[in-house]
Protein backbone atom coordinates (compact mmCIF):
# COMPACT_ATOMS: atom_id res chain seq x y z
CA UNK A 1 0.00 0.00 0.00
CA UNK A 2 1.10 3.26 -0.97
CA UNK A 3 0.91 6.35 0.92
CA UNK A 4 0.22 10.28 -0.38
CA UNK A 5 0.70 13.01 2.20
CA UNK A 6 -0.38 16.25 -0.01
CA UNK A 7 -1.94 17.84 2.96
CA UNK A 8 -3.32 21.37 3.62
CA UNK A 9 -1.80 23.89 5.47
CA UNK A 10 -4.75 23.61 8.50
CA UNK A 11 -3.89 19.53 8.75
CA UNK A 12 -0.25 20.26 8.51
CA UNK A 13 -0.62 22.67 11.29
CA UNK A 14 -2.86 20.50 13.50
CA UNK A 15 -0.53 17.38 13.20
CA UNK A 16 2.56 18.75 12.95
CA UNK A 17 2.74 22.49 14.25
CA UNK A 18 2.77 22.40 17.98
CA UNK A 19 6.37 19.92 17.24
CA UNK A 20 7.72 22.52 15.22
CA UNK A 21 8.02 24.75 18.19
CA UNK A 22 9.72 22.19 20.25
CA UNK A 23 13.32 23.44 19.47
CA UNK A 24 16.15 25.70 20.82
CA UNK A 25 15.57 29.04 18.40
CA UNK A 26 18.50 28.44 16.63
CA UNK A 27 18.49 24.73 15.33
CA UNK A 28 19.27 24.58 11.61
CA UNK A 29 16.60 22.45 10.02
CA UNK A 30 16.58 21.33 6.07
CA UNK A 31 13.32 19.75 4.66
CA UNK A 32 13.76 17.17 1.59
CA UNK A 33 10.37 16.82 -0.34
CA UNK A 34 9.59 14.32 -3.04
CA UNK A 35 6.89 15.54 -5.37
CA UNK A 36 4.29 13.85 -7.72
CA UNK A 37 2.14 15.80 -9.71
CA UNK A 38 -1.20 15.52 -11.13
CA UNK A 39 -1.68 15.50 -14.70
CA UNK A 40 -3.60 18.58 -14.51
CA UNK A 41 -3.86 21.23 -11.83
CA UNK A 42 -7.04 20.98 -9.46
CA UNK A 43 -7.39 23.82 -7.77
CA UNK A 44 -9.76 23.84 -4.31
CA UNK A 45 -11.83 26.72 -4.99
CA UNK A 46 -12.91 25.28 -8.38
CA UNK A 47 -11.51 27.74 -10.40
CA UNK A 48 -10.68 26.60 -14.17
CA UNK A 49 -7.42 25.73 -15.51
CA UNK A 50 -5.29 25.02 -18.69
CA UNK A 51 -2.10 24.32 -16.43
CA UNK A 52 -0.73 20.97 -15.70
CA UNK A 53 -0.28 19.83 -12.33
CA UNK A 54 3.71 20.31 -12.68
CA UNK A 55 3.13 24.15 -14.27
CA UNK A 56 0.69 24.89 -10.89
CA UNK A 57 3.80 23.48 -9.17
CA UNK A 58 6.10 25.50 -10.85
CA UNK A 59 3.84 28.68 -10.03
CA UNK A 60 4.51 27.48 -6.53
CA UNK A 61 8.02 26.83 -6.85
CA UNK A 62 8.77 30.58 -8.19
CA UNK A 63 6.81 32.36 -5.48
CA UNK A 64 7.96 30.00 -2.28
CA UNK A 65 11.57 31.09 -2.49
CA UNK A 66 10.60 34.79 -1.49
CA UNK A 67 8.36 32.82 1.31
CA UNK A 68 11.96 31.18 2.29
CA UNK A 69 14.02 34.45 2.06
CA UNK A 70 11.84 36.23 4.65
CA UNK A 71 12.22 33.88 7.28
CA UNK A 72 16.35 33.64 6.81
CA UNK A 73 15.89 30.10 4.48
CA UNK A 74 16.79 29.35 1.29
CA UNK A 75 16.21 26.61 -1.53
CA UNK A 76 19.33 24.46 -1.60
CA UNK A 77 18.32 21.91 -3.86
CA UNK A 78 15.74 20.53 -6.88
CA UNK A 79 16.01 18.39 -9.34
CA UNK A 80 13.93 15.89 -11.32
CA UNK A 81 13.86 12.28 -10.26
CA UNK A 82 15.64 10.01 -13.41
CA UNK A 83 15.28 6.79 -12.04
CA UNK A 84 15.65 4.54 -8.24
CA UNK A 85 19.01 3.56 -7.71
CA UNK A 86 18.06 0.98 -4.86
CA UNK A 87 15.41 -0.17 -3.23
CA UNK A 88 11.23 -0.55 -4.32
CA UNK A 89 8.48 1.64 -4.92
CA UNK A 90 5.51 1.51 -7.42
CA UNK A 91 6.20 4.71 -9.19
CA UNK A 92 8.48 6.98 -8.81
CA UNK A 93 8.43 10.51 -7.44
CA UNK A 94 9.13 13.48 -10.67
CA UNK A 95 10.62 15.79 -8.23
CA UNK A 96 13.39 16.15 -5.16
CA UNK A 97 14.23 19.03 -3.63
CA UNK A 98 15.98 20.37 -0.69
CA UNK A 99 15.07 23.59 1.59
CA UNK A 100 17.11 25.18 4.55
CA UNK A 101 15.18 27.00 7.63
CA UNK A 102 17.27 28.89 10.60
CA UNK A 103 14.85 26.74 12.72
CA UNK A 104 11.39 25.18 13.25
CA UNK A 105 10.03 28.38 14.26
CA UNK A 106 10.40 30.09 11.12
CA UNK A 107 9.37 27.11 9.23
CA UNK A 108 6.19 27.22 10.85
CA UNK A 109 6.23 31.08 10.84
CA UNK A 110 6.04 30.72 7.10
CA UNK A 111 3.83 28.26 6.59
CA UNK A 112 1.33 30.08 8.83
CA UNK A 113 1.71 33.54 6.54
CA UNK A 114 -1.28 34.75 4.90
CA UNK A 115 1.25 35.35 1.76
CA UNK A 116 2.50 31.51 1.59
CA UNK A 117 -0.41 30.56 2.18
CA UNK A 118 -1.77 32.29 -1.01
CA UNK A 119 0.62 30.76 -2.97
CA UNK A 120 0.37 27.11 -1.32
CA UNK A 121 -3.02 26.75 -3.25
CA UNK A 122 -0.65 26.12 -6.27
CA UNK A 123 1.17 23.66 -4.81
CA UNK A 124 -2.22 21.98 -3.85
CA UNK A 125 -3.44 22.13 -6.54
CA UNK A 126 -0.40 20.82 -8.63
CA UNK A 127 0.39 17.80 -6.02
CA UNK A 128 -0.81 14.31 -6.45
CA UNK A 129 1.41 13.65 -3.63
CA UNK A 130 4.17 14.92 -1.76
CA UNK A 131 7.26 13.56 1.40
CA UNK A 132 8.32 16.49 3.43
CA UNK A 133 11.27 14.67 5.39
CA UNK A 134 12.88 17.15 8.26
CA UNK A 135 16.37 17.03 8.45
CA UNK A 136 18.76 17.50 11.34
CA UNK A 137 22.67 17.92 11.87
CA UNK A 138 23.71 18.23 8.35
CA UNK A 139 26.97 17.27 7.21
CA UNK A 140 28.52 17.09 3.60
CA UNK A 141 30.80 18.98 1.49
CA UNK A 142 28.34 21.13 -0.22
CA UNK A 143 27.40 22.61 3.17
CA UNK A 144 29.32 25.15 5.19
CA UNK A 145 30.39 24.38 8.46
CA UNK A 146 30.57 26.24 11.49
Amino acid sequence: DRIYAAVSISDFSATVGGHLTEEPAKALTHTTSKEQFKEKAEYADGRETDLSGAEAYAIYGQEVVHHLQKVGGAPMFSAGVERLMLGEVEELWDTAAIAMYPSRKAMLEMIMSPEYQASALHREAGLAGQLNIELVEPVGAWLRQQ
